[in-house]
């Protein structure tokens, strides 16, 4: 169960090179998710996820604040405990990143990792520290329109699926533990689903990714996003290496729209 929350959060995190504008979401929202894991095949939940925006001032900006925790819950923390979070810092228009922050905590296993990215010269400063102290400092080159994984996750709202086509798809790429991995999600079709937050049109989409570490199958992982100007995530089911599992929406408040 190494990195399942990390793994789950993949499952909905690529970037595109589109120049698209942010009209889904600002600051002050907030969504809780629950978490399932499928366990001697009994679907079962074991974590919930919070995601919620903040605005940040500079003094040479002002920048919204992506921040994402997942924890599972007490009862499973002898099992396998999670206390994961991450937080990006962008441009609350185009979402492109400056700083991100991610710090993974599951079972015995350590990360943190932080990006200072110079997307003038798509390059990334990248410093990862593990347990016992070590520390390891890498320059990395980046494709132009690469962000890391909380960024992506927000810009993935920020698409225009009124006008796609079914079976359209969208390239990707992700600055994922200091290597950009390859993805695509391609537009299935409007479906109607009843969620945590009422009965909902939404947009279907099947993730998949050139890394099979990562996720698992043809058409074996789904999200789906509301059909309105919020294009929230309401659901989501996912294949990854150590089995299958599921993320549901349980609230959304400070929408935007």
């Amino acid at each position: 169960m190494v990195r399942i929350i990390s793994l789950l959060v993949f499952l909905v995190t690529f970037s595109t090179k589109v120049n698209a504008q942010n009209k889904a979401f600002t600051a002050g929202e907030k969504l809780i998710y629950t978490a399932s894991y499928n366990m001697s095949g009994v679907l079962t939940e074991i974590a919930q996820i919070n995601m919620e925006t903040s605005e940040v001032k500079t003094s040479k900006a002002t920048l919204l604040k992506l921040k994402l925790t997942a924890a599972t819950y007490s009862k499973w923390d002898s099992f396998f405990k999670i206390r994961d979070l991450y937080e990006s810092y962008v441009n609350p228009s185009n979402i492109t990143p400056y700083l991100h922050n991610r710090d993974v905590n599951e079972g015995s296993y350590y990360k943190n990792m932080k990006y200072t990215f110079s997307n003038s010269t798509n390059t990334v400063k990248s410093v990862m520290k593990k347990k016992n102290d070590y520390v390891e400092n890498n320059n990395i080159k980046i494709n132009s329109g690469t962000k890391d994984i909380i960024s992506s996750l927000y810009y993935l709202r920020v698409l225009d699926y009124k006008n796609m086509a079914e079976g359209s798809k969208k390239y990707f790429t992700i600055l994922f533990d200091n290597e950009e991995v390859k993805g695509v999600v391609t537009f299935l079709r409007k479906e109607t689903i009843n969620t945590g937050i009422g009965k909902k049109e939404c947009y279907k989409l099947a993730v998949g990714s050139s890394e099979t570490n990562v996720l698992q199958g043809t058409n074996s992982n789904f999200i789906w996003l509301t059909a309105d100007e919020n294009k929230i995530i309401v659901y989501g089911k996912f294949k990854i290496p150590v089995g299958t599992g599921e993320l549901k929406i349980k609230s959304a408040s400070g929408l935007k729209n």
